[in-house]
């Protein structure tokens, strides 16, 4: 078994974060105006924390919500209490008093709760590098809320470039916070931008990430398109498909791939939540040699405050958890900045309150889910919390007094003959004026019904209403292009 101080494994090429490359902006909805920021930053004030960092030398990755649920299937399994507690003292390895203290109790193991989920690059290719003189930033941060009674995981990236204070260290992206002071100052800086206690912490090194996969099996992941990105490792096809340990970690470390479309971060963080998803669903169908054979591979990489005992209470209820209903996900809302040759993400303050008072309530974090329409990459999950319709169902006599001369442009997102003639037959039956055609591409995984002012919203939720299914979205900066009262784009979700 390998140690977690001594793997040396390597499978993907180091990604080089002093890059000023900047990407072009895409307009998703007003919460996603961002674009791609460099890395430039500070080398001087990280040479002088290098030393807190020195005896920690673990390749992280932020895709710890699957290593966490995995310790709690596998513990629901019934694996020997000796297996266990071996599990427990590999789990807490690295675990010091500082992040001890700056995390907050628990008031039942009942009760929903944070943890922050965090990725550093530490592998041998930086290590040599020496660029912050030992000293490491986080390559991802996810806030995420845990709801037991409910069931439901809420997951929220953190952009690494976000500016905050950091004390004595003055104006920082907050990805600078774990160089500077480690697992505590990262917790304590991430909780008072999101004015929630953080009760748990855990980490994943870059070797875990792909072994956990590989001993999964693979994980089924339908690619939102090609990522070609020789930074983050090997090609991947666009599609649904079964991906190996090293391919799932291209999915989550590319963000180049999206240069020519929009914000590679935002993308990036995007696919990172899809795959954890992946993993969750892959995890729930596995027989319990599997689970053995991947907790005790999972055991060697991830550091968290959590053991074995403190979470069996959850393993009965997060067995059964619904993949696609139970989890929703998001991004921090930002601007881009520019400022003395440096790209920061500034925290748009009203949405991001509106994000957290939500997700703090047990809701999704945005109203309705987003997909990106260039690339196809969903931004945001509302899971069974949204407001559009999960199946199709039959139209009702209100329906048909709401569209009666309504204009509406019916487009194929999905790529299989015949969907939008039959969703604009559909439409046509009660009185709406339709037209057909193709979409700007055939990526789209769910339909959308989109209108462009807000007087219009109901109008376009009697549309998801009359055929069953579809995410209702503003046209917000004029991201989609019709001339008719509505559009309505059918994805692979109408079969």
């Amino acid at each position: 078994m390998k140690s977690k101080k001594n793997s040396g494994r390597h499978s993907a090429p180091f990604i080089d974060e002093s890059s000023n490359a900047q990407s072009t902006p895409t307009a998703y909805s007003s919460q996603y105006d961002a674009s791609a920021y460099s890395r430039h930053g500070n080398a001087e004030q990280y040479q002088a924390a290098a030393h807190k960092q020195k005896k920690r030398r673990k390749r992280k990755i932020g895709l710890t919500a699957a290593a966490i649920f995995l310790v709690v299937i596998l513990a629901g399994a019934g694996v020997a209490f000796a297996f266990i507690s071996g599990i427990d003292r590999n789990l807490q390895d690295g675990i010091d008093d500082d992040l001890m203290n700056t995390l907050t109790a628990s008031d039942s193991p009942s009760e929903p709760f944070y943890m922050l989920l965090i990725g550093v690059d530490k592998s041998d290719e930086r290590e040599e590098s020496d660029i912050y003189g030992g000293a490491y930033r986080t390559d991802s941060m996810i806030l995420t809320r845990v709801d037991p009674k409910n069931c439901k995981i809420t997951m929220v990236s953190i952009y690494r470039d976000t500016m905050v204070e950091l004390g004595s260290y003055g104006k920082q992206k907050i990805n600078a916070a774990y160089a500077f002071g480690g697992p505590a100052l990262a917790v304590k800086t991430v909780s008072e931008l999101a004015g929630v206690p953080i009760h748990h912490y855990a980490e994943i090194d870059f070797n875990g990430f792909e072994d956990v996969v590989n001993a999964l099996g693979g994980v089924e992941v339908d690619v939102p398109m090609a990522i070609n990105d020789p930074l983050a490792g090997e090609p991947l096809e666009a599609g649904p498909q079964t991906l190996n340990g090293s391919q799932a970690l291209v999915l989550c470390r590319s963000r180049h791939a999206y240069d020519q479309y929009g914000d590679g971060d935002l993308m990036r963080a995007a696919n990172q939540r899809m795959v954890i998803s992946a993993i969750l669903k892959k995890i729930m169908s596995s027989d319990v040699a599997t689970m053995t054979n991947t907790v005790n591979t999972l055991a060697n990489y991830i550091t968290t405050d959590f053991s074995v005992s403190s979470i069996l209470g959850f393993a009965n209820t997060f067995k059964d958890i619904n993949v696609e209903e139970d989890i929703y996900s998001a991004m921090e809302p930002t601007t881009p900045l520019y400022e003395n040759d440096i790209w920061w993400a500034i925290l748009d303050e009203e949405p991001w309150r509106e994000m957290m008072k939500r997700v703090d309530a047990g809701l999704p974090p945005t109203e309705e889910g987003l997909i990106d329409p260039n690339t196809g990459v969903t931004l945001a999950v509302v899971g069974d919390g949204g407001t559009s319709s999960s199946s199709k169902k039959n139209s009702s006599s209100a329906n048909s007094a709401t569209l009666n001369g309504v204009k509406i442009a019916v487009r194929n997102g999905a790529g299989i003959n015949g969907v939008a003639a039959e969703a604009a037959a559909t439409l046509s039956e009660l009185g709406a004026i339709t037209d057909t055609g193709n979409a700007d591409n055939s990526k789209y995984k769910n339909t959308i019904i989109v209108y462009n002012k807000d007087a219009d919203k109901a109008q376009a939720q009697a549309i998801a209403d009359a055929l069953g299914i579809g995410q209702i979205k503003k046209n917000s900066g004029g991201t989609y292009s019709f001339t008719t009262d509505y559009l309505v784009v059918i994805g692979a979700d109408w079969q």
